[in-house]
């Protein structure tokens, strides 16, 4: 949204990229081939180029309506909008997930508001399983994005926890910080009062699911089943055997944590074969999973959107969670 945080976030990719190419010319070498010069130039590596590779311009215009889910995910585009259906998968922890954001955000903002695509933020949390504070971090910032989706202020929220994403594996996203940006985004003193009270109950959520409920579980699965089978199941999974095992995840019914933690279980189950959800972020467009070249450039993002047709958004939205009909 062309705040201070981001562009200093967007100036670091620049310097970087300048650094890079002062390495490159450095180790340049020269031939002489009969009596003809021929500059061999040193390749750079792929994930450098990913990060690179046509870096789209910042979007300060309008937003295209965004509508709130009935599984809690978000879709931004204006009614009546035809146009090709662009899924974002990612989980506010994961580090590729803010490059994804920093590199094409501004892009897909443009697109839906020129009525050239309709994106769909699906925000999910395949860190949950890990250990404090990766899960709980990752938990507590999806369940305030939820929770900023009820005052329609979804996107903007969206970007200050990217701006401000904490190192993987050191503590963030904490209850004060989460709050501030709420406010921080354009919510007022009403819709903060609201969303601090959320928050506050999810973040007990989040403690209880990381700290006990899910340890208890793990080392029970671990004994019963085996370390092996364990590693082939997914969260949802887990929690399904762990209700039938005598840990009950009731608890999580009609929380924002729990819904993050459901949405990546059916992420999981979603797609298959060479479209499977394997982690973040996943970017499909109109169904099919785009691949690093494309999802992870602003070019290749922006020529991908532009030779898909129409698509449909498969969920519903919410009877009164959003602004307009689902597109």
């Amino acid at each position: 949204m062309g705040s201070e945080a981001r562009k200093r976030s967007r100036e670091k990719l620049r310097e970087q990229r300048e650094r890079e190419k002062r390495a490159a010319k450095r180790n340049k070498t020269l031939l002489v081939l009969g009596g003809a010069a021929l500059v061999v130039l040193l390749v750079v590596g792929v994930g450098y180029a990913v990060l690179t590779y046509g870096q789209g311009d910042e979007y300060d215009g309008p937003l295209a309506t965004t509508t709130l889910q009935d599984d809690g995910s978000v879709v931004m585009a204006d009614e009546g909008v035809e146009a090709p259906v662009v899924e974002v998968y990612a989980d506010y922890q994961c580090p590729a997930c803010r490059q994804f954001e920093l590199l094409n955000g501004d892009l897909l903002k443009e697109r839906a508001a020129e009525g050239e695509a309709i994106v769909h933020f699906r925000p999910v949390s395949i860190f949950a399983q890990q250990p404090v504070p990766i899960s709980s971090n990752s938990l507590r910032a999806g369940a305030a994005a939820r929770a900023a989706a009820d005052h329609d202020l979804f996107v903007q929220y969206n970007d200050l926890l990217f701006e401000n994403q904490p190192t993987e594996g050191r503590e963030g996203f904490d209850v004060d910080e989460l709050k501030g940006w709420f406010r921080e985004a354009g919510g007022d003193d009403t819709q903060g009062a609201e969303f601090d009270e959320r928050l506050d109950s999810e973040a007990e959520v989040v403690t209880e699911f990381t700290e006990k409920f899910l340890p208890a579980l793990t080392q029970d699965a671990t004994e019963q089943i085996g370390e092996e089978t364990l590693g082939t199941m997914v969260l949802a999974d887990l929690l399904k055997w762990g209700d039938e095992n005598g840990h009950d995840s009731s608890f999580l019914d009609g929380t924002y944590t729990g819904e993050i933690i459901d949405a990546t279980g059916t992420a999981y189950t979603r797609y298959s074969g060479d479209n499977a959800f394997r982690g973040t972020p996943s970017v499909y467009i109109n169904g099919e999973l785009l691949d690093n070249n494309s999802a992870m450039t602003a070019r290749g993002l922006s020529e991908a959107i532009a030779s898909a047709g129409p698509g449909e958004v498969e969920t519903r939205p919410m009877g009164d969670g959003g602004d307009a009909d689902n597109p």
